[in-house]
């Protein structure tokens, strides 16, 4: 009987409308993106890296003002895509604490059911379509 109570108690306090396999497909879905921005994030920091090791190598009479300007906005540009990525990840780790507390797939302004093609498409995403073409 303990069992049975435990499993009414889980059942209360799940807001998600998608069961424990469905949330385990996306928490897939998630930890697989999540590895790729990982990833992407490491050889962005390490391109910002060799940019700035090199931009102190060069001497100022061998480096032409216009290659100066061009690998400034190079690092502009990298450092635009590492904060994107970094930004990105937090959103991920939000939709697997939604997967962990059971309110994942639900719209928070309608709060509807998220479509499941639309989480697998953008599995971060806490906007149903319905909302997010009523913020455009």
């Amino acid at each position: 009987m303990a069992a049975e109570e435990k499993e009414q108690i889980e059942n209360e306090d799940r807001v998600s409308p998608y069961t424990d396999e469905e949330l385990e497909y996306f928490r897939e879905i998630i930890e697989r993106k999540r590895e790729e921005a990982q990833n992407e994030l490491e050889s962005l920091q390490s391109s910002l890296r060799d940019s700035m090791e090199n931009a102190n190598d060069e001497s100022a009479y061998s480096f032409h003002m216009a290659d100066a300007g061009t690998d400034a906005q190079e690092r502009e540009k990298t450092y635009m895509l590492f904060n994107r990525t970094k930004k990105f990840l937090r959103y991920l780790d939000g939709a697997l604490e939604r997967i962990d507390n059971k309110t994942y797939g639900i719209c928070k302004v309608t709060g509807k059911k998220i479509a499941k093609g639309r989480l697998e498409a953008v599995p971060h995403t806490q906007l149903s379509i319905e909302a997010k073409l009523k913020r455009r």
